[in-house]
């Protein structure tokens, strides 16, 4: 699995930690991980939260990644501008029972991660089991075990239902803000990673366009 982390202008001076925290977790489990930024460099373009939401979509939709890993001072912003796009399933993750049941009954592709509110002494290892326990055994098993078979129908209604619900992402791309997209285009994270490991060669012609 390929694990994208993107972060804030907020919190960009974490970057480092989170990320070598996530690589000390995930990759004896075999899974890589690809860091969006942002790296905490005063002339990196500044991306909000918002940005986040739209950056997870691409990295998602185009199978550039398999999961996205961000949050912002709270983690609230985060996940609710990541649900606000097409192919991203983002919780909101305090501690690591909520990882867990997250990855067993939701079974997303994305989390939003709190880096300033109750991020103090140890926040580190805090982060160390979330990932634990998001990573090291295989999602949508269901929890309680005797709920799994209504909790993986309820997934898949929704994943239905956000099918419906949402519009193409092309669609967006041309309508959205193009200061918003532009800013994401500019990230020395997203030109370093997207664009060798997006799978949407039509989607990356398509951008070219648009910028």
């Amino acid at each position: 699995m390929k694990i994208a982390l993107m972060m804030e202008n907020s919190q960009a001076q974490k970057n480092e930690l989170v990320y070598q925290t996530l690589k000390k977790v995930v990759e004896p489990l075999g899974h890589e991980v690809v860091n969006y930024g942002m790296y905490g460099k005063q002339q990196e373009e500044q991306l909000t939260y918002v940005q986040l939401g739209l950056m997870a979509s691409l990295v998602l939709s185009t199978h550039a990644a398999d999961y996205v890993i961000t949050g912002c001072g709270t983690g609230e912003g985060a996940m609710l501008a990541c649900n606000s796009f097409p192919n991203v399933l983002c919780g909101h993750i305090v501690d690591p029972s909520d990882a867990y049941l997250f990855a067993q009954v939701n079974n997303g592709n994305a989390i939003a991660l709190p880096f300033a509110k109750g991020f103090g002494w140890g926040g580190e290892i805090n982060l160390e089991y979330i990932f634990e326990k998001l990573f090291s055994s295989e999602g949508g098993m269901g929890y309680p075990k005797e709920r799994a078979i209504p909790e993986q129908k309820n997934k898949k209604i929704l994943d239905e239902v956000k099918k419906i619900t949402y519009r193409p992402l092309k669609e967006i791309l041309q309508n959205i803000d193009k200061s918003l997209l532009q800013g994401i285009l500019n990230c020395e994270g997203f030109k370093k990673n997207f664009y060798k490991d997006c799978k949407d060669l039509e989607l990356l012609e398509f951008l070219k366009i648009i910028k």
